[in-house]
This record gives C-alpha cells, sequence and structure tokens, in this order.
C-alpha cells in the first residue's frame, strides 16, 4: 500500500484529530512535545528517531522534529462536495484552478478554503500542484478539513456546474467589475489562474463573469493565492450579511 509523509507540528497534530489513517508517527529523540501521548492515546505506533532521520524521511530539515507516515490524500468527485454543502443547506462555493502549479499557492488557497466556507477546490489531473507532503506542511493542517476534486476537464466541469445553476466568476486584474459590486448569490464558482498566464482562454471563454479586485498601490496586481482571499472573503462577507 502506498503511503504519504506528512511533516512539521501543526499538520500531523491536524491528521491525528481529524481521524486521518494514521501508520505511523515519528518523533525526534530531543523533542518535548505533548503530541507523543496524544498519538499513544489513539493508539498510533509512535517511533523515537534521531534528527538526521528524519531529515532523510521527509527530505526536508525544516520537519519540527516529527513526521507521520498516512495514507494518500483522498480526491474527492464534484458530486461529494456539492452533496455537503446541500448537507449543510448553504449554497455550494467552488473555487477551480486553472494549471496553479506552485505548492505555496495551493497550500494558501487550502487554508483560504477553510477560513472561508468554501466547499472545494477543483485542480486539474494535468499541469497542476497537487496535494503532496509540501502543500500538507504549508496548509498548516487544513488540508484535513478542505475537499479537493481533480478532473480531466476543467472546461467541462465548468459546463456541467452551470447545468446545476451556478454562476461562473473568472479572476482577471483588467476586468472592469470589482468584487465589491458584484452580488454573489446562489451556487458561485470562481476560477483563479496561474501564477505567470492568469485564467487560459478556453477556460475564460466558459465563464459568465470576469471581476477583478480593486488594487491602490503601484504593483497592478497581487498573486494568485492572495487573491483567493480577497475574494473568498468578499463572497463570504456577502454571505454572512444575508
Amino acid at each position: 500500500m502506498r503511503e504519504d509523509i506528512i511533516y512539521g507540528r501543526n499538520p500531523v497534530m491536524e491528521a491525528i484529530r481529524s481521524g486521518r489513517d494514521i501508520n505511523k508517527i515519528f518523533i525526534a529523540n530531543d523533542l518535548k512535545d505533548n503530541i507523543f501521548s496524544i498519538a499513544r492515546e489513539q493508539n498510533i505506533i509512535v517511533i523515537k528517531v534521531d534528527r538526521r532521520k528524519l531529515d532523510k524521511i521527509t527530505g526536508s530539515e525544516n520537519h519540527q522534529g516529527i513526521a507521520a507516515s498516512i495514507s494518500p490524500h483522498r480526491y474527492y468527485e464534484l458530486d461529494e462536495i456539492l452533496s455537503d454543502a446541500a448537507s449543510k443547506d448553504e449554497e455550494p462555493f467552488l473555487m477551480l484552478l486553472d494549471e496553479l502549479t506552485d505548492d505555496n499557492n495551493l497550500a494558501n488557497i487550502i487554508r483560504t478554503a477553510n477560513a472561508f466556507g468554501v466547499h472545494g477546490i477543483i485542480i486539474p489531473k494535468r499541469n497542476s500542484a497537487s496535494l503532496n507532503a509540501v502543500v500538507a506542511k504549508r496548509s498548516a493542517g487544513a488540508i484535513e478539513y478542505v475537499k479537493v476534486a481533480r478532473v480531466t476537464n476543467l472546461g467541462r466541469t465548468i459546463d456541467e456546474l452551470k447545468q446545476q445553476k451556478f454562476w461562473v466568476y473568472c479572476a482577471d486584474s483588467k476586468a472592469k467589475d470589482e468584487i465589491q459590486d458584484i452580488r454573489f448569490d446562489g451556487p458561485v464558482a470562481v476560477v483563479i489562474g496561474s501564477e505567470g498566464y492568469g485564467v487560459g482562454k478556453l477556460v475564460r471563454d466558459k465563464c459568465d463573469y470576469m471581476i477583478s479586485i480593486p488594487i491602490k498601490g503601484r504593483v497592478s496586481s497581487i498573486n494568485a493565492a492572495s487573491a483567493a482571499a480577497v475574494i473568498a472573503y468578499e463572497i463570504s462577507k456577502q454571505r454572512t450579511k444575508k
């Protein structure tokens, strides 16, 4: 059975709290942390190793003295994400990431999704960052609580969402319509583009609206993760007021 390695205190702690299937936890010999007793209470195997061994296990020196062997992060089906929103009696709110390849940005968008009520993230199977150990670490445990679907064709997925009465918005720094002037009613999907090229034309042409974030500084744009956070906050704020 394939195993994944996650590392860092927060990712491992959240994996325990969320009930993830953890095979074993590796803790540095010199680490003094209550995570050891918490893991033992959950009947999780705990192995003490030296830090050089942890460096090899994780492929990083930034492990904070702890790592865990877990089953691979599961990708959800779109229907599962929509069912989850329906079970909460909430209008679904999705984020679609078009060829976003930077692990840091994906991790930060996962944290944003967890913070602002995004029901799920959709990524393409190709040319995209994935749910790997780096993303798990940098999401600070949020990866355990956000559903991510991986699809073959993002354009076809947008067509499917439209059939289910979604409004699909494309983030574009040059768009005339700014987010504070939009009413994000009903089922909403927001498309965020790649770091260097934005949203591709084929996907862009499928969207209902182009939306932008008002920028007051001299730099005319912000990165993908920052854009996702600002847009998600605006939608969350509108829904909270309702």
